[in-house]
């Protein structure tokens, strides 16, 4: 099953993350796991990565989890983003994203992404609220 949500998230074609790129480890409607490799051209001056692509990975991973849950045709959008910085994420090495949901309702999801670094440290926590978008 696992292999259909992806194949769907795939479907549904962000630019934004194929430019980031996140690669997708498993997607279920109640967990979206992916990584991304820090490279140089979305880190800080420092070897470590911009807060800008924390929070776009993040986003991303909430927006794909909401769009396993919605109804047919509905789409969606992020209404709120709140990330908590905890620690670095170093060039070369890959930051791993897992998405849960705290709220699945019929007009708002929550998701909260927690992303560490490769030997498990947290680098941030993220929450966002997603709006459901009902169809036409």
């Amino acid at each position: 099953m696992a292999e259909e949500h992806i194949a769907l998230l795939k479907s549904r074609d962000i630019p934004f993350a194929r430019t980031l790129g996140i690669e997708l480890v498993s997607a279920e409607p109640d967990r979206v796991v992916a990584r991304l490799l820090v490279r140089p051209e979305i880190c800080t001056s420092f070897p470590s990565i911009h807060g800008g692509a924390v929070m776009a990975f993040a986003d991303t991973l909430g927006a794909y989890g909401t769009v396993l849950n919605l109804p047919p045709g509905a789409s969606t959008t992020t209404m709120e983003s709140k990330t908590n910085f905890i620690g670095p994420a170093r060039t070369g090495t890959y930051l791993t994203g897992e998405a849960t949901p705290i709220h699945r309702g019929r007009r708002t999801q929550v998701w909260q992404t927690r992303l560490t670094s490769e030997d498990g440290k947290l680098v941030a926590l993220i929450t966002q609220t997603q709006m459901v978008i009902e169809a036409r």
